[in-house]
């Protein structure tokens, strides 16, 4: 039974026979992608407060401590990724900050917001104002967090990590695996294309990996949303020093993610964290989000690869490496993006045609552009 199941409502069986079935698969089981794909993006830390008190998460800060952007830095950010050529604004946050960061809540109310969902609503419009598609990022969220935001989405997301039990959630204000299932469904309700993932190495065992790679699938079958599952290892930091997964590890989870997920879902490796040129074979076609301008200010220590290594490891693999948007074609040939977003890709501008020539071409026709 997944933890928090049923406090939330989250009706998912998965059979033993599927289990097994996916315990079963090695890296030769799976095929290798015919491409390769990534997104070129701008990291935006909306803020660093956060509920959860993970003992692998360096993001997050304590009360007192945790920042929150401001507009104008929002602008900027998002100002400089445009020049560069990027197309998406990822917001994150740490999940839904509780009633202990006091002073986060003065400077919400001082700039006219009483939720951080309401803020991230008006950093969604800077950045489809600065020429970026948003990809919001902000944890658990209720169905009514997640609609005050979807509309402005390109695409959204959350890690669902794990289906397990694990200490490293441990804590007072544990994650629940059933509340991660359930912001997914919701995602699913509500029409969002969704990115998910694993984070491999936290204490799950290979049952909990099948098991995790499964539920994700399971709620994919039902609303055909999920637009790619992350395969992530644990890696070492200052809050962190339980070690990584290795290789054979990393290679395995993902030939099992591959195989138990439907084909339409890309299977993607973080290019900084993980072993990306020694995963190809084992059935990833994405390597997510790079940004030529920001930080991976979730995991400051590994910083993101050049692009030139992104064509590196493609040319490696014999396959060709094609640019995407945040949201993937598939969604947006089928109707699924809201009307800002669709008025973001069809606008006459610099913005508008960035976008579309990564739909018509995969790659961008400049890699700085110029504002009209």
């Amino acid at each position: 039974m997944i933890p928090g199941a049923d406090e939330y409502d989250v009706d998912i069986t998965i059979p033993d026979s599927e289990v097994e079935r996916l315990l079963s698969v090695m890296p030769e089981d799976v095929d290798a992608a015919p491409e390769l794909s990534y997104c070129r993006n701008v990291f935006v830390p909306l803020t660093t407060a956060c509920r959860y008190t993970c003992t692998y998460c360096t993001y997050y800060d304590p009360p007192g401590q945790a920042t929150l952007m401001s507009p104008a830095e929002i602008r900027e950010t998002c100002r400089q990724g445009a020049a560069a050529g990027c197309t998406e604004a990822l917001f994150t946050f740490g999940d839904d900050p509780d009633d202990r960061y006091t002073e986060l809540y003065d400077q919400l109310d001082e700039l006219g917001h009483e939720t951080i969902h309401e803020y991230l609503r008006e950093a969604c419009e800077i950045a489809l104002d600065e020429g970026l598609l948003p990809h919001a990022n902000p944890g658990d969220q209720t169905r009514e967090q997640m609609e005050t935001v979807a509309d402005l989405n390109a695409s959204m997301g959350v890690m669902l990590e794990t289906t397990a039990d694990v200490r490293a959630h441990g804590g007072p204000r544990a994650k629940s695996p059933g509340q991660r299932l359930a912001t997914i469904r919701t995602a699913g309700e509500l029409g969002v294309p969704f990115t998910t993932g694993l984070l491999v190495g936290i204490g799950e065992d290979w049952r909990d990996r099948a098991e995790s790679v499964l539920a994700i699938a399971a709620m994919h079958e039902r609303y055909d949303h999920v637009q790619e599952v992350i395969v992530q290892p644990v890696v070492e930091n200052e809050r962190w020093r339980g070690g990584s997964p290795d290789l054979a590890t990393m290679r395995r989870v993902t030939a099992m993610a591959r195989a138990g997920l439907p084909e339409e879902v890309s299977v993607q490796v973080p290019p900084n964290l993980a072993p990306a040129r020694d995963l190809v074979d084992c059935g990833i076609d994405d390597l997510g989000g790079v940004s030529p301008v920001t930080d991976d200010h979730i995991n400051p220590d590994y910083a993101w690869p050049a692009l030139e290594e992104l064509a590196a490891v493609a040319d490696a693999a014999g396959v060709p490496l094609r640019e995407r948007l945040p949201v993937y074609e598939r969604f947006v040939e089928a109707g699924w993006c809201p009307p800002a977003i669709e008025r973001a890709i069809g606008a006459d501008g610099a913005a508008g045609r960035r976008f579309r020539a990564v739909l018509e071409r995969g790659e961008n026709p400049t890699t700085a552009v110029s504002s009209d």
